[in-house]
């Protein structure tokens, strides 16, 4: 046998062996969640080690319990999924929002202090959460916006712009400006432009970016424990996951149950954005 004939292969088999171990090292914990929330909680108290069930003793009790109401002796999860998606939902549209003029406005427009702007875009990332955490508290208090979702979106809002901005920003400048000037000797407008050619062309990017938005939103903790923990009924799905992480008597299923139904959305909406990442939407888009 060759030598190149046996690096094919070798790299051929070691190619698949590092997908099954991967595979297998993020999806076992999954599996373990799901089919323990599907587990009665006296068949977990009789047979521990066992972690999928039986097919004759599937269980939704741990589903209805999570999503029941308070009144109905449930933990209401319906209302905390209601609220993360709402939160969650309104911080990836201003943050794409906002976050699509100011990266054309740093790749394509020149003004004083480009550069530095540019250059500084990410620093917020160099401290901790924690560091802002006090001064935004009590800002907010005293501007009476505690607790309500408006001052957790604007906190969301001005964490995730920054990435957003910096990530859309490096697509934007692959993006042949060829193109750009075509369309405004057609006529249109910046906004226009943007509208028509900018956005299109870099939905992968844009779909990413919401991705990132969607889920630092959606399962943050720090400040909605700070800004919404004293009203219950404005609780977002991480404030209820760690109600049912520091109740002892909460079971395993109802808890492994919640951990499922938090993770559905973001799975959900990772498959519906999944083809703008996956698609080459630029090709095609010059013309000889």
């Amino acid at each position: 046998m060759s030598r190149h004939a046996f690096e094919e292969r070798f790299f051929r088999i070691a190619r698949w062996v590092s997908i099954v171990f991967f595979v297998c090292l993020t999806g076992f914990p999954l599996l373990v969640m799901l089919g323990l929330s599907f587990r009665p909680v006296s068949s977990l108290l009789n047979e521990p080690g066992r972690l999928l069930p039986r097919l004759s003793e599937i269980d939704l009790d741990g589903y209805t319990r999570i999503l029941s109401s308070r009144e109905d002796g449930g933990f209401g999860f319906t209302g905390f999924i209601g609220n993360s998606a709402y939160i969650a939902g309104v911080t990836v549209v201003c943050s794409l929002s906002f976050g699509i003029l100011a990266a054309y406005a740093a790749t394509r427009l020149r003004y004083r202090g480009a550069s530095f702007i540019n250059a500084s875009i990410i620093m917020v990332y160099l401290f901790p959460p924690l560091v802002f955490a006090v001064p935004l508290f009590v800002m907010f208090t005293r501007l009476g916006m505690r607790p309500s979702f408006t001052a957790v979106i604007i906190i969301y809002f001005a964490y995730t712009l920054p990435l957003a901005l910096y990530m859309l920003r490096n697509y934007f400048s692959s993006v042949p400006i060829d193109i750009e000037e075509a369309a405004r000797i057609d006529g249109a407008s910046r906004l226009g432009v943007i509208r028509h050619v900018i956005v299109p062309l870099s939905a992968p990017a844009i779909a990413t970016v919401g991705i990132y938005v969607f889920m630092s939103a959606w399962d943050e903790f720090l400040f909605a424990l700070l800004f919404l923990v004293e009203d219950r009924d404005s609780w977002t799905v991480a404030l209820g996951i760690n109600q049912l992480e520091a109740n002892v008597g909460t079971p395993t299923t109802v808890l492994m149950a919640g951990c499922v139904v938090i993770t559905i959305p973001v799975v959900v909406a990772f498959s519906l954005v999944q083809r703008f990442l996956t698609e080459g939407l630029t090709s095609g888009s010059v013309k000889d």
